[in-house]
């Protein structure tokens, strides 16, 4: 798989990369107060991040006054696994270079995704990242092979906690996973064994022979 830029004018129709933050200190905390495992791990929440003045600046500025949750997804991965939504941007921050694989919702036909319609791009450390809400997307990849990543998650409050009991409506509605959380898992991933619904067809993308 080609992996771009997410300065290459193809990442466009996925997101942005807003600029006149300030990441240093984000990132210093990320580094300091959260683990890197062997698989990954995704917090919602992270007190100390949410401290910080830029967590006050992503609210203010980049949602609009909107309350908002910085958490983090570290670890070590180079596979697709899954695709996720929600129904708003999502910023990511790395404090190493990382590589988001993506799809567009518009790519869906019957509430399913090929993921040959899945494209890598690379971020480079300290960018901050908007993800579209129109961006199918999941955990975020290593840049280089045996690489760690440490990326700040940034989205609106509560999103990705427990899900409210809904009767479904229609086949979307069939796929919330999680608040403020649509999942469309590949047959081969943990999610799926654990009851997410399978609606991602093809191989399941793997960039290590990429890197």
């Amino acid at each position: 798989m080609t992996i771009q830029s997410i300065y290459d004018a193809a990442f466009a129709p996925y997101g942005k990369v807003l600029e006149g933050y300030d990441t240093k200190a984000l990132l210093e905390t990320l580094k300091a107060v959260t683990p890197v495992p062997d698989g990954v791990d995704y917090v919602p929440s992270q007190p100390e991040l949410e401290a910080l003045p830029i967590a006050g600046q992503f609210a203010a500025n980049a949602y609009g006054g909107m309350p908002i949750q910085l958490g983090w997804c570290n670890g070590h991965n180079t596979k697709l696994n899954c695709l996720e939504y929600h129904r708003d941007s999502e910023l990511n921050i790395g404090a190493e270079d990382f590589i988001l694989l993506l799809a567009r919702e518009d790519d869906m036909v019957n509430g399913r995704l090929d993921t040959a319609k899945v494209k890598a791009f690379k971020a480079p450390a300290g960018a901050v990242v908007e993800v579209y809400a129109t961006s199918l997307h999941y955990a975020p990849c290593s840049a280089a092979k045996g690489a760690g990543f440490q990326v700040v998650i940034v989205l609106p409050r509560g999103t990705n906690g427990p899900k409210g009991a809904i009767t479904p409506l229609n086949g979307e509605d069939e796929t919330l996973w999680a608040a403020n959380k649509w999942l469309l898992a590949h047959a081969e991933s943990s999610e799926a064994a654990q009851g997410a619904p399978v609606r991602l067809d093809g191989v399941n993308v793997d960039i290590a022979a990429d890197l």
